[in-house]
């Protein structure tokens, strides 16, 4: 994995670059729309490329309980499995683990857990992490980690990272530098940001391809979490891809890159646009509220999605309400044109500020 800055704005730390996959080249800042289940919901890849999505971030953990990595790997990887030919990102499956406080147990070894579907015990570790990441092929693979909670005491915290420490370690040991796929440590410390930069320096001295940062955007406060930022990003390689995992909201995004953060993805975009929450150029819009159902302007009037293209807000108000799939389709697609807009923006900022 090749990675190279072309413009930057020294006065707010907000840069594009290119950063080079075996599925294409990324510019970045970029956004990654979640695709846990290889598909973004109710889309299909074609109309996702469409919204000039780069890249997609699928997760090892819900493909390895179903349907199974091997079944991925003999189709030919996740890109063939899905029809995807742009650059797949996959999760380690920390988060997700994360997510199942209740019914998992983390050693040293790794976490034992409850699957969701059926209730079977596994263990997933972090060489087994790296292996199913492996056999799904995809271009960015994550090293496991401890997603710390919040709130968590300082004791827990440290704790927390130097197991993911540990992890990595071992996680890097089993990737072994696998062709075609770049590999990226994160760092963890949760608000502490002594503890975050202990993290940091460890992380780095392992050696990734690129660096996270993990355990934001989950419950802490916007003056906690940029005050992490402040902390650790100025620290990160300059050479590096620099990847916020979970944040945000558009702003989120802009205010964010501004660190010269490289990396974003989360699920905002696309769960909101299953709820009838529509990011627009003027605001929040409800679909679902009666003052749309005669309104038959677009979304957005400054939108080259599909969904501003051909259809109204009354005509989208009515399938979303009737609960038709189309809608759900349609209101995702704007959001990911939404956030791919805001990104295009950027970009054309950092372009415009310093270009190299």
């Amino acid at each position: 994995m090749k990675f190279e800055i072309i413009a930057g704005d020294k006065a707010t730390g907000l840069r594009a670059g290119k950063l080079y996959t075996a599925h294409g080249v990324l510019h970045t800042p970029v956004f990654i729309p979640s695709a846990s289940l290889a598909l973004v919901k109710h889309c299909n890849p074609e109309e996702v490329a469409q919204a000039q999505v780069q890249i997609i971030a699928c997760n090892a953990y819900h493909l390895y309980l179903r349907p199974g990595e091997q079944v991925i790997a003999h189709a030919g990887g996740l890109h063939r499995f899905m029809g995807w030919k742009r650059p797949i990102l996959t999760d380690s499956g920390g988060f997700q683990l994360f997510s199942l406080a209740q019914s998992r147990e983390i050693s040293e070894e790794g976490v034992r857990f409850k699957s969701h579907l059926d209730g079977s015990t596994h263990l997933l570790t972090p060489e087994r992490s790296i292996e199913i990441q492996n056999a799904l092929g995809s271009d960015i693979a994550m090293a496991f980690d401890e997603c710390t909670p919040y709130p968590c005491d300082r004791e827990y915290a440290e704790r927390s990272l130097e197991l993911t420490l540990r992890w990595a370690r071992r996680s890097k040991a089993a990737h072994r530098e696998r062709a075609h796929q770049a590999l990226f440590g994160i760092i963890q410390g949760s608000v502490y940001p002594d503890l975050r930069i202990r993290s940091l320096e460890g992380t780095l001295e392992i050696g990734f391809d690129g660096y996270a940062l993990g355990g934001l955007s989950v419950g802490e406060s916007k003056e906690e979490m940029y005050a992490v930022l402040d902390a650790v990003v100025k620290r990160l390689p300059e050479d590096r891809p620099r990847y916020l995992m979970g944040v945000g909201l558009p702003e989120d995004l802009e205010n964010c890159a501004e660190y010269g953060l490289d990396l974003f993805d989360c699920v905002i975009p696309t769960k909101n646009a299953r709820h009838g929450t529509i990011f627009t150029s003027e605001g929040l819009l409800k679909i679902k509220n009666a003052r749309y159902a005669d309104d038959h302007g677009p979304l957005d009037p400054n939108c080259d999605c599909v969904a501003c293209r051909k259809y109204t807000r009354a005509y989208l108000r009515y399938l979303f309400v009737a609960g038709e799939s189309l809608g759900l389709r349609l209101l995702t697609l704007h959001n990911l044109r939404h956030y791919e807009r805001v990104m295009e923006g950027l970009r054309d900022r950092a372009r415009g500020a310093n270009p190299r």
